[in-house]
């Protein structure tokens, strides 16, 4: 499809994936994602690309990771995460770990929280809250694409949406893997640009 039709403003919501103050934020406990955001100097690309989207007219739904202290709601079925599972502080509910990084918020977004797994749609409000929108096209952002990204884009291609992902607006590590990742997984399933590209379309 045409991009500009893909990305109609009337159809399309961004996403952000973990852009959470204990992911990528000054509180981040484990070094994988906020030092690939930070190194590629995505998130000031994040937030520039929800500025032009919410004057465009769409919505931004954050995508956020949570924990009950107690882990209730959450599996032991991931070695990455099992380090973290006996720490009740570990992105817990209602904690400023879990706040989205204050460059990124405005107060007419959405959230969708999940405890548990590596996607955002499964068992979660996100599905119905893109379909109260009205919702075709999902702009993919944050992090990682080693899983979170991945995961985010193919359950919306499963349940229907067109994905579209910035390239530099995501982030994965070590920053070559990243680049294969988009390169020959993400670019047969959805559709790569760049922030730039989709500023200057909603900006026209």
């Amino acid at each position: 499809m045409d991009l500009a039709a893909l990305v109609e403003p009337a159809h399309t919501t961004v996403l952000t994936m973990e852009m959470e103050r204990g992911v990528v934020g000054d509180l981040a406990r484990f070094t994988g994602p906020a030092e690939a955001a930070r190194e590629s100097g995505m998130i000031d690309r994040v937030a520039a690309l929800c500025t032009v989207a919410r004057a465009s007219g769409m919505r931004v739904v954050h995508c956020i990771a949570a924990f009950r202290p107690d882990k209730a709601g959450s599996y032991r079925n991931m070695p990455a995460i099992l380090p973290f599972m006996d720490d009740p502080e570990h992105l817990a509910v209602g904690t400023p770990a879990t706040e989205v990084l204050p460059e990124l918020r405005a107060d007419d977004d959405l959230e969708s929280v999940r405890l548990h797994g590596i996607a955002p749609f499964i068992g979660t409000s996100l599905d119905p809250i893109l379909r109260s929108l009205g919702t075709r096209t999902v702009i993919a952002t944050g992090v990682s694409l080693n899983r979170g990204i991945t995961g985010m884009t193919i359950e919306a291609v499963d349940l229907g949406y067109h994905v579209v992902i910035p390239t530099d607006a995501v982030a994965g590590y070590p920053a070559e893997y990243g680049k294969l990742v988009l390169e020959h997984t993400l670019e047969n399933i959805a559709t790569l640009t760049t922030v730039a590209a989709l500023t200057s379309l909603w900006s026209s």
